[in-house]
């Protein structure tokens, strides 16, 4: 038994720990709980979402098309991360294999990166929407939306690839107890013997090219929109050009504020308890998820009435 030990140790690791929460083990069954619920409710709210936008002709646009990949998106990234953290806090499930990590790794970066790039095209449609409102109905088609999920899925699917291939092809020589809930790309490449440096310098290089310019690019549709709703002199038009636009608005914060609050905590990780920003990394996989659908329900009148008539018809 000790002889196979040690031959595993010495060739490499053939699985990963995932060691949740260690300094805390006694809040992980109250974690469980606020973590399945708000599982459930992001599973549940975006699967209502997505058969609503089916079912009612009406919702039927462009701009509902979006609505409907922003939620598949949510579901994938859902399923990827919280049923396996859940695992390790309800029945100590830590183990998980080589493939699955790098696998669970690409996922989670691949389809942050495919969110970010929703945003921006959504941005874009509430831009044409506001400032060339006579020039929408030909511009925002549905080949648009076939054109635009083509490309956020080609864009982040080939750039989001080598952030795993470079984490599988180091060398992993003993240490095998990752201090994260999650395969991040940097906790796990952390463990190698290797110098990871070019592992640390392509997520840099990636991350911000992928959600810097997509932020850049939102900010800069929301600029031009403000400027042309500033100008509207009608009675009404400035509240209306906002509220059609709030909705999108609120989703983007979600998403870019627990990033920015991600970056933060990992800069000042000395400060910083270790168990902060592994609990703030798997919230960013579950807070927009669940509130995305609620707050496009509440806020978007055609979806509201979509769901009202499902449950009706129910």
């Amino acid at each position: 038994m000790t002889a196979h030990h040690n031959d595993t140790i010495s060739t490499g690791v053939s699985d990963f720990l995932l060691n949740c929460f260690v300094t805390s083990p006694s809040w992980q069954l109250w974690l469980s709980l606020p973590l399945s619920f708000l599982f459930l409710l992001a599973m549940g709210a975006n699967a209502l979402l997505l058969v609503t936008i089916q079912l009612e002709a009406s919702l039927h646009q462009p701009m509902y098309y979006l609505l409907s990949f922003l939620s598949l998106l949510d579901i994938v990234l859902c399923l990827t991360v919280i049923p396996k953290v859940l695992a390790i806090l309800w029945f100590d499930l830590r183990p998980i294999s080589f493939s699955a990590c790098f696998l669970q790794m690409y996922i989670m970066n691949c389809f942050l990166a495919m969110e970010s790039c929703t945003f921006t095209v959504m941005a874009f449609d509430r831009y044409i929407a506001i400032c060339h409102p006579l020039r929408y109905q030909s511009i925002i088609t549905d080949q648009f939306v076939v054109k635009a999920a083509l490309f956020i899925l080609a864009r982040n699917i080939f750039i989001s690839l080598p952030i795993p291939i470079f984490s599988a092809q180091l060398h992993y020589c003993g240490r095998n107890v990752i201090e994260n809930c999650i395969c991040a790309n940097m906790s796990v490449s952390r463990l190698s013997c290797d110098d990871v440096t070019i592992n640390r310098l392509y997520q840099f290089a990636g991350g911000w090219t992928l959600l810097g310019s997509d932020l850049v690019l939102i900010f800069v549709s929301y600029t031009l929109i403000l400027r042309t709703v500033l100008r509207l002199k009608a009675e009404g038009a400035v509240a209306k050009a906002l509220s059609t636009c709030g909705s999108h608005f609120i989703l983007i914060l979600f998403f870019s504020t627990i990033l920015l609050v991600l970056v933060i905590t990992n800069l000042a990780r000395e400060r910083i308890p270790p168990d902060v920003p592994i609990l703030l990394n798997i919230l960013h996989h579950l807070i927009p998820p669940a509130l995305n659908p609620i707050v496009c329900g509440v806020r978007t009148k055609g979806i509201k009435q979509g769901i009202q008539n499902l449950l009706k018809s129910l």
